[in-house]
């Protein structure tokens, strides 16, 4: 049985890898990556969590050109010089079509509680992207104990539609998150963390 000691460095060993090996990752092992991401804790145990995997290259590469010209938009509305502007758009499709596998988490709100009031719609659609980040978390974290190295991309969330249409998800799956997983070309050092007191308030107890 794992000891305390194993977990936590199993725990602050994962880093995010963005650069992998040519070498596919075998259906077998995405499955037992996805199953466990379902045992992370959720809202009311709704499980509102989607995933979509890509393996495919000629999938990836039509994924990868329509998310280019999304960001191609953002990135032109920010008034980016043209070639940083294109720097930008071929280290983006290159992440994804040289990513052995390529996920991405969507919300379903479907099962989740409905309310009158706007306050408590908006309470119930943050706790169901919580519980989708607890299993986007669990994930990184399954791929790690599988010898695999992934990255959390966020781009999903800014082109919710460009995703439905390329994947031709239901109106439900709100994309949320990409996750690229394969095995790593080299493991990072660790980077620089900030202070547990930078960032904890300890109301201890009064002696």
């Amino acid at each position: 049985m794992t000891n305390t000691t194993d977990l936590r460095n199993f725990l602050r060993t994962r880093r995010s890898i963005r650069r992998f090996k040519p070498d596919p990752v075998p259906e077998s092992v995405i499955r037992d990556i996805l199953y466990t991401a379902t045992f992370a804790p959720s809202a009311h145990h709704r499980q509102p969590w989607r995933f979509i995997v890509l393996t495919d290259p000629v999938a990836k590469s039509h994924f990868s050109e329509l998310m280019a010209a999304e960001f191609q938009r953002d990135l032109e509305q920010d008034q980016l010089p043209t070639d940083e502007i294109q720097k930008r758009l071929k280290r983006s499709r290159e992440r994804i079509t040289n990513a052995p596998v390529v996920i991405l988490l969507c919300v379903d709100m479907t099962e989740m509680d409905s309310y009158l009031d706007e306050r408590r719609r908006m309470a119930e659609r943050v706790i169901a992207t919580q519980s989708a980040a607890n299993a986007g978390m669990q994930l990184l974290l399954a791929a790690h104990a599988e010898g695999l190295g992934g990255v959390w991309v966020c781009s999903p969330v800014f082109a919710q539609e460009i995703v439905q249409h390329a994947l031709n998800l239901p109106k439900t799956w709100e994309p949320q998150a990409m996750f690229l997983l394969g095995h790593p070309t080299e493991i990072p050092a660790v980077r620089e963390r900030k202070t547990l007191n930078e960032v904890s308030i300890f109301f201890n107890k009064q002696r």
